[in-house]
């Protein structure tokens, strides 16, 4: 049986995570696969694993980047030398032990999910032990135009067999900025499909991610506030967990939102469904997103979507006007007017719905997963 290896920085809650894991479920069903994992941050991964496939974790240690940052703030200059010395020493054991796994491999493949691994995998393949494995390299990032990181990249796949990106919008970037590789496109997938869907009878919106800068969800909370100065009868979800969860909730607490707003943190698939089931409308405010499986998630339990086209990745989900809407310049009172107006028009609602849960049938498990298999089988084919 043929080995594929997926490369990955850890099995926490996040977008890369859960593709990497739904695509080593997928891929277990015809070969043997192994996710070699740099941090074991949490004990149980953040998604079902199949048992087939095997969890390899390459260190014990986790990063400390926030701990470094606290001990700056707070003017901890000891702490922070003795916590900087600490994240050198972090940053070697993930580069060591994950050179040291590709030059040991017995994978006839090996998968790449950050620019940074295929950093590691482009340099050391060649000196892998074994046959030279098929190497693959994914892109779940946008570039948002940031030459710096497109020529990083590029430096990266020198000696990588083929690129996949998660975006049809990426995959024409890279196929004429990187013509020494073959640029294909997958997109992600759902690893759940419900058989309930919302009743969008309520004024409850949510939004789900991580609570970082790049995601805008202080930017979420001030559409929302526009929305609550209009009718109080609105309610927010946040669901994730981050660094700027305080910061977020003393906004929320400063802009007397917070019987109308709730962070909930990191939660279960479970919590998320039922809250998804409960909402009428999925918002995001995204500076950047290359995919967003969130709104697929959102789609598939027919609740329509909208997103400030910054996220480039919603451009390929969302139909606008018909499965939800794009908002052009950040426009925040534009969102929110739309959020208004989709509301309190339930015929238009219905039908976006509707449009939104046959857009989200596209990304089902299966459907990618024989994406996947057919890419798999006519790269070995190839090699022969």
């Amino acid at each position: 049986m043929k080995k594929i290896a997926i490369l990955g920085l850890h099995l926490n809650y996040g977008g890369v995570e859960q593709s990497i894991i739904n695509q080593a479920n997928a891929l277990s069903e015809r070969y043997e696969v192994e996710l070699a994992i740099t941090y074991k941050m949490v004990n149980t991964p953040a998604f079902a694993i199949n048992s087939k496939v095997k969890i390899k974790y390459l260190t014990n240690c986790v990063p400390n980047r926030e701990e470094f940052k606290n001990y700056l703030h707070n003017k901890k200059f000891y702490k922070a030398f003795k916590s900087g010395l600490k994240s050198i020493k972090i940053l070697y054991q993930k580069y060591s032990t994950m050179k040291k796994y590709i030059m040991s491999s017995n994978a006839d493949i090996i998968i790449s999910s950050r620019v940074d691994i295929t950093k590691i995998l482009n340099k050391y393949v060649s000196k892998n032990k074994s046959s030279k494995p098929i190497t693959i390299t994914e892109e779940h990032r946008h570039h948002n135009n940031d030459m710096k990181y497109i020529k990083k990249l590029k430096k990266a796949c020198k000696n990588i067999d083929y690129l996949v990106s998660v975006s049809s919008e990426l995959n024409d970037f890279y196929t004429k900025e990187i013509p020494n590789i073959k640029c294909l496109y997958i997109p992600n997938s759902l690893n759940y499909w419900p058989n309930k869907v919302s009743k969008l009878n309520n004024k409850n919106l949510i939004s789900i991610g991580r609570l970082s800068r790049e995601k805008g969800f202080a930017d979420l909370i001030d559409v929302f506030k526009i929305l609550h100065d209009k009718d109080s009868e609105f309610h927010l979800d946040i669901i994730g967990d981050g660094n700027e969860f305080n910061n977020l909730k003393v906004k929320i607490q400063d802009l007397n939102l917070k019987d109308n707003v709730k962070i909930h943190g990191f939660q279960n698939r479970e919590y998320i469904n039922k809250c998804l089931l409960n909402s009428s409308l999925y918002l995001m405010c995204s500076h950047e997103e290359s995919f967003g499986i969130v709104l697929i998630e959102a789609g598939s339990f027919g609740i329509p979507q909208i997103a400030f086209s910054t996220a480039q990745g919603a451009k390929e989900i969302i139909d606008n006007n018909k499965s939800g809407y794009l908002i052009d310049n950040r426009d925040k009172n534009l969102m929110a007017e739309k959020v208004l107006n989709l509301i309190s028009n339930k015929e238009l609602l219905q039908e976006f719905s509707k449009n939104s849960r046959n857009i989200a049938k596209n990304y089902t498990f299966n459907t990618i997963k024989m994406r996947w298999l057919k890419l798999i089988e006519n790269i070995l084919k190839a090699k022969k």
